[in-house]
């Protein structure tokens, strides 16, 4: 049997496999090396492969899968918490996007209805390129990564209108408004579709179909749902990568997301590499050699405006500098949804052969850089931050009044928060039953509203800005806890902490094993690493269960932290001093300390207490202060303090272990 397909798919796998190689040894974003390798192998390159199709077919199922594991890391509240930025930011992204392109497109000679449709083509971003970057470096979480995601969505549901308005730009008769209506009708259905199944249905079949223990089963029903919901939405007139993140949020209701998301993974990192070397494979080398110069200045052009404007959206809504900065970098690019619209525009000569190859070529390009400027992104917010401070702008949020009715003048010995998530939230429960005064600071405008309501001490505010943390009163607080999950920007707070005050108690969270050091050096007074104070926890559990004593316990715990969790990095090493064999198969021996200053067992010879009559148990070893007794003779004592050796069954010595404890 001959598969001409297969062929195709061998090259452009081969290919991958090599560049993706080497660009990874130079520490470069795999998208690269696709995004090359669809350059290179495409119909404008070696000419590879020919069935581009058919591959294309491929990479729609790669941005299915990607919107779907997305959509299953969020959930139906998370996204409904950024609504305001989905829409108003969105919105507003989007329209000044179209109108700054459409004048600039107009005024160099061409009609109306053509700058409208060139609009509508530049305002687009890449969906697939800026959620995989920022969730390879996750940072889908973070306050950018939340905003950018909010305008992302809002562009995949408003591509479809503009495929529908574009007719009518084109002079056909075809009745759009009543095309509009029949979607937002449709629309609606299939949201109530979608909170419906997410609360009652999916959960109870997840459930059904996980305690068959068949994981090709969950395998099957969780591809089901995905490839479903988004058949059903394309069939209203919807994007399929949108019905996908539908089905992902759907899921994400459910206690078995992390378990579908787990099976997922590798399908969604095969088919979203096709997506990208499938984008690669449209660029035309010899248009884009002839006009390089005119191309690289187009493409700076739609950097500066779209990150412009991008980061204007997110301003609006009252957003930190930083946040903002780093939302319109995310943004600058022309996605992939502009490629399927810009099919529309050709087919009513709304776009021209030329016009088209300059916009492929903008958007491809664009599309290289966007990992780059993303993983440079910290920097460049840093220096344009910095260039604001010199020029004498203002670094902080547009005022909130009541910020100043929640902070007391006599505020003093109080417990600064900083951030709202799950350990900030935690945090102030236990200050709060434990009489603590404290003050939360976060820049989450809905979360502040609601805590606000519910008479929380928390403002809104950016706490990298020093007029922040002048409001709260740092130099009288006592204690300050950094529980943000922007480690730059955690690096800047514990920096303008310690500025104002050297005595405040200042404990940081983070996620990166790796800032430890550079945080200890900033000026925090504890680090917690979230991912080794989970270990610490559940070995703490474990040596409980074997028994080891409180004190060595409590001794390990110490050494952990105090070297910077180095245990946990350093290679796994049997101890030499005990090498367990056969002879020791049936039977535990277990160290354990007697606390108790009185008991039975206190002060009497073993002889007397016939431990191994009456308990199943021998005493093989005592330490005494820091004498080992190895011979252990019958008119020997136990007394408080004593480190005792015993060996014999499991429920005998935690039988024993009790009474002398």
């Amino acid at each position: 049997m001959h598969l001409p397909l297969l062929k195709d798919i061998l090259v452009l796998l081969g290919f991958s496999v090599v560049i993706v190689f080497v660009l990874q040894r130079l520490k470069l974003p795999s998208i690269i090396g696709f995004l090359v390798t669809g350059v290179l192998i495409g119909p404008y390159g070696l000419s590879l492969v020919n069935a581009v199709e058919e591959v294309e077919v491929l990479s729609e199922i790669g941005v299915i899968l990607l919107l779907f594991v997305i959509g299953m890391e969020l959930s139906i509240n998370q996204l409904i918490s950024i609504r305001k930025t989905v829409f108003v930011g969105g919105f507003f992204q989007v329209g000044i996007t179209v109108l700054v392109a459409c004048l600039v497109f107009y005024f160099i000679g061409n009609s109306w209805s053509e700058a409208v449709f060139v609009g509508l083509l530049f305002s687009l971003s890449s969906t697939a390129i800026v959620l995989k970057t920022l969730q390879d470096r996750k940072e889908i979480a973070t306050p950018h990564g939340r905003n950018a995601l909010a305008i992302l969505i809002f562009q995949d549901i408003i591509v479809v209108p503009m495929m529908l308005v574009t007719p009518l730009m084109a002079g056909e008769s075809e009745n759009i408004l009543l095309s509009v209506f029949g979607l937002l009708i449709k629309t609606l259905v299939v949201l109530i579709i979608t909170f419906v199944s997410a609360r009652y249905i999916v959960p109870k079949l997840l459930h059904a179909v996980a305690k068959t223990n068949s994981k090709e089963l969950f395998l099957l029903v969780t591809i089901t749902l995905c490839f479903a919901v988004a058949f059903l939405t394309s069939q209203v007139g919807l994007s399929l990568a949108l019905g996908a993140f539908i089905a992902g949020l759907i899921v994400s209701e459910s206690e078995y997301s992390h378990q579908a998301t787990s099976i997922i993974l590798p399908f969604r990192e095969l088919f979203t590499s096709f997506f990208f070397v499938s984008v690669g494979m449209l660029l035309d080398l010899n248009f884009f050699l002839q006009n390089i110069l005119i191309i690289s200045l187009l493409v700076f052009a739609v950097f500066i405006v779209k990150t412009l404007i991008a980061s204007l959206a997110v301003a609006i809504l009252r957003y930190p500098p930083r946040t903002v900065i780093l939302t319109g970098l995310s943004l600058f690019q022309v996605g992939e949804f502009a490629f399927i619209l810009s099919k529309v525009g050709i087919e009513y000569q709304l776009l021209d052969a030329e016009t088209n190859q300059y916009f492929l070529s903008v958007s491809i390009v664009s599309m290289l850089l966007t990992p780059f400027v993303i993983i440079f992104s910290d920097r460049i917010t840093d220096k344009l931050m910095g260039v604001s401070q010199k020029l004498g702008l203002k670094k902080r949020l547009p005022s909130n009044n009541d910020n100043e009715l929640l902070v007391s003048d006599d505020l003093e010995n109080h417990l600064i928060i900083i951030g709202y998530g799950v350990n900030g939230s935690n945090l102030a429960k236990a200050a709060t039953s434990s009489s603590i005064p404290f003050i939360v600071i976060d820049f989450d405008a809905e979360i502040v509203k609601h805590e606000r309501e519910r008479g929380l001490p928390i403002i809104f505010g950016d706490a990298t800005q020093d007029h922040i943390l002048e409001t709260v009163y740092l130099q009288n607080a006592r204690a300050a806890v950094i529980a943000i999950s922007d480690n730059v920007a955690t690096k800047t707070i514990v920096k303008n902490i310690r500025k104002h005050s050297d005595s405040l108690y200042l404990v940081v969270r983070t996620r990166f094993i790796k800032e430890i050091s550079e945080l200890f050096a900033l000026g925090a007074d504890e680090v917690i690493p979230e991912e080794f104070e989970t270990s610490v926890q559940i070995f703490t559990h474990v040596l409980h269960n074997f028994l080891v004593s409180e004190d060595e316990i409590d001794q390990i715990v110490e050494k952990v932290r105090a070297d910077n969790y180095q245990l946990f990095k350093g290679e796994l090493k049997q101890p030499k001093s005990f090498k367990p064999n056969n002879l020791l198969a049936d039977f535990n021996i277990i160290c354990i300390n007697i606390a108790a200053d009185s008991n039975e067992f206190l002060g009497k010879p073993l002889l007397e207490l016939n431990l191994r009559a009456n308990y199943g148990i021998n005493i093989i070893g005592i330490k005494r202060k820091e004498k080992l007794f190895q011979t252990i003779r019958p008119d020997d004592v136990l007394l408080q303090g004593d480190r005792v050796y015993i060996q014999g069954k499991q429920s005998n010595i935690e039988q024993f272990y009790k009474l002398v404890r």
